[in-house]
């Protein structure tokens, strides 16, 4: 019984310290990706936010608060950079400014491997760009009224996952 014990002991010791060793050398990637805020309706292909997407931008750094990230990417327009920018602002960190139609993914992987990152995009090229990592065409276009979609998607050791929140 005390031989059993101790076997029992050592196995499950042996198998802790080669999970921990794990997590210790695995790297994490952690992307959340969020449509840009409500927009001014008005004919401009640049629009500025409404009042409520200035609101929505600002409620997007809150609920990021607690959140680590070392790089924030945007599409290059008003709406984009300035839904991105209460975020970056309380992180101190300045925006990076990607083309939605020629980003090099593997590069964008390596460059973000095993960081925290926030990506602000449209309703179409932001369940495009998830899809791209995750390998599947799992989302479709967000709906035109809908901007609190939150896609995050982890990648460790080649192993992806990746879920959606909607926050109102």
């Amino acid at each position: 019984m005390k031989r059993t014990f101790i076997a029992i002991f050592l196995i499950l010791f042996a198998v802790t310290i080669q999970a921990q060793e794990k997590s210790i050398t695995s790297e994490v990637s952690t992307y959340y990706f969020i449509r840009h805020a409500e927009k001014v309706k008005i004919e401009s292909s640049d629009p500025e936010l409404s009042a409520e997407g200035k609101l929505r931008a600002v409620r997007w750094a809150e609920i990021f608060e607690n959140i680590s990230f070392e790089t924030i990417y945007s599409t290059d327009y008003i709406r984009t950079r300035n839904t991105a920018l209460p975020t970056a602002q309380s992180k101190g960190l300045e925006l990076i400014l990607y083309h939605p139609g020629k980003i090099d993914y593997e590069k964008f992987l390596s460059e973000t491997k095993g960081k925290t990152v926030l990506v602000v995009g449209h309703s179409n090229t932001t369940p495009a760009f998830v899809n791209k990592l995750i390998g599947t065409e799992k989302y479709k276009l967000i709906d035109h009224d809908k901007y609190g979609n939150l896609y995050i998607v982890e990648i460790t050791e080649g192993t992806v996952t990746n879920k959606l929140l909607y926050i109102n």
